[in-house]
């Protein structure tokens, strides 16, 4: 996975980057233990949990920081 994008499945993120989880734990997606993370995409995920369009650019910004993206 190059860059992470809004786009991406959460699960497919949490697959090849599990170090990530604490990243979107504390920015209240609990989603590791969802059996939404293999259908929603981190956008839907993260509108599911009431994030605006800034948060979620924001949020993106720093998981690929996290990966060195």
């Amino acid at each position: 996975m190059e860059e992470i994008k809004k786009t991406d499945k959460i699960g497919e993120i949490l697959e090849k980057h599990p170090e990530l989880a604490t990243v979107l734990l504390e920015a209240g997606l609990g989603c590791i233990g969802c059996p939404m993370i293999s259908l929603e995409t981190l956008e839907e995920g993260c509108k599911a949990h009431g994030m605006s369009d800034e948060e979620i650019d924001k949020l993106i910004e720093i998981l690929n920081k996290k990966i060195g993206k």
